[in-house]
């Protein structure tokens, strides 16, 4: 997200996304940069949107909980968490919740495992960034090449743009939730796990062609 973006829709279409079925969907969005002049406006508008944000202590908790070290250095999730409720994640580990939250949040710094670690659980690490231009780049470290999906929260045309040429993903939503990428309330056929490269979804075993998607919510459009 930038500081041009509709930060109140941004906050509700984060959360419709990530916490559509506990994140489970490969198009999910996995992680947050923003801009660090609306970022706490983000994290507000999300609490009131159903969310609840993890302290330092809290994260480390969930950490522990969800995702298992390996020989180097990175993580692996543990399976049993996989698309669970995050109240029934944060009770398990030890962090104690009021009622359903859609998403647990937690306020962390790039290249932390909550970024770096595909987990597939509503468990949402928030980066701030300095501006766009770092944004951009930790969400392209973030994709780790595979070309995936990737949102982008903006106004800005240029923005918008440089973001979609940079991360080269498969599937590039802009204004709206990660679904939109799949056909609810965007563009296309709906296809729950793209899988991109491999010849399903929206890539065929009919043809083995990288299709690409690029969806703008709101502006230029008729209807």
């Amino acid at each position: 997200l930038d500081e041009t973006a509709d930060i109140a829709k941004a906050a509700r279409d984060i959360v419709d996304g990530a916490g559509f079925d506990n994140n489970i969907l490969c198009i999910a969005e996995k992680e947050v940069f923003a801009v660090s002049s609306i970022a706490e406006r983000l994290v507000s508008e999300m609490l009131d949107y159903g969310c609840v944000l993890l302290s330092e202590a809290e994260a480390d908790k969930v950490l522990k909980t969800v995702l298992k070290p390996t020989e180097d250095g990175s993580y692996v999730i543990n399976r049993k968490y996989v698309g669970k409720n995050a109240a029934d994640i944060l009770r398990a580990a030890g962090v104690d919740v009021p009622g359903d939250p859609k998403l647990a949040l937690a306020r962390v710094p790039m290249g932390h495992p909550f970024v770096m670690t595909e987990m597939m659980m509503p468990v949402l690490g928030i980066v701030s960034v300095r501006d766009i231009d770092e944004a951009i780049e930790f969400a392209y470290k973030a994709e780790r090449g595979c070309r995936h999906s990737a949102m982008i929260h903006s106004t800005n045309v240029r923005n918008m743009s440089r973001a979609a040429r940079k991360l080269n993903t498969t599937i590039f939503v802009k204004n709206a939730p990660s679904y939109s990428g799949v056909g609810f309330g965007g563009e296309g056929h709906t296809t729950m796990t793209i899988a991109t490269p491999t010849g399903e979804g929206i890539t065929s075993a009919k043809t083995f062609t990288r299709a690409r998607r690029c969806v703008l919510y709101g502006d230029f459009r008729i209807v």
